[in-house]
């Protein structure tokens, strides 16, 4: 079935909305224009959402939608949906579902035949990815692993001959150690290690998981990493 990709006033839709991971001005026209448009929108903070709003002069209502709270108020959300409401999902920063709650709001409306539009824009994998310096061709995301570092490094073993570059997110409080299993299962590969891309502490570093460790060390962790490090090297036969 296709759907029209402007909001409908007889036809509940939802609309995947990517928004700004920092510098506001990095949103979409069509994304404005769809905020402004819809019922309401599901936000997964919505202090934080209501700063872009007030930024642009959009006064559409808010209604929280996170982790704890995802299948009660996906229910209420698909019934509003039902009734011929049009709902925009966003997250606090980047797309939403990457990493995120919102990947249940679209199974229940999947299973309740409800039309789903995507609204692309900003996500931090692809931006940290794109000034990486390591080969794009393919690639594996594989967002935040294990809090828990025995976890985590069965995870990475998993990925340990995985030849196509790797993505990561990571917190500022456990960047370092993250790292240190990553030195530990993988070895000493190169990484591109970015924080607070379009922000105005932005910054990339780009050498070997040792020399990130030491860079860590120096400087206290400070906003959200993305780690995007080289695949399993290709033996020369």
């Amino acid at each position: 079935m296709v759907h029209s990709t402007d909001v409908s006033s007889t036809e509940g839709v939802l609309y995947i909305v990517s928004t700004p991971i920092g510098n506001l001005e990095d949103i979409t026209l069509r994304a404005l224009r769809t905020l402004k448009a819809v019922d309401l929108i599901a936000a997964e903070d919505t202090r934080h959402t209501r700063r872009l709003l007030a930024h642009y002069e959009i006064g559409t209502p808010t209604t929280s939608y996170f982790e704890g709270n995802q299948i009660q108020k996906g229910e209420k959300l698909v019934a509003r949906l039902k009734t011929g409401d049009s709902i925009a999902l966003v997250s606090d920063a980047g797309t939403p579902t990457i990493s995120d709650p919102g990947y249940r709001l679209l199974a229940q409306c999947i299973e309740a035949d409800i039309p789903i539009i995507p609204i692309p824009g900003p996500s931090a994998c692809i931006a940290a990815a794109s000034v990486a310096g390591l080969p794009l061709h393919n690639f594996v995301f594989e967002g935040f692993l294990s809090p828990k570092s025995g976890r985590r490094k069965r995870q990475l073993a998993d990925l340990r001959e995985e030849k196509r570059t790797l993505i990561f997110y990571e917190s500022p409080y456990r960047i370092i150690q993250f790292l240190g299993d990553v030195l530990e299962v993988f070895g000493d590969r190169q990484v591109a290690i970015a924080r607070e891309l379009t922000k105005k502490f932005e910054e990339v570093f780009r050498g070997k998981v040792t020399e990130a460790i030491e860079k860590l060390q120096r400087t206290p962790p400070r906003g959200e990493f993305t780690i995007v490090i080289a695949g399993y090297p290709l033996r020369v036969e």
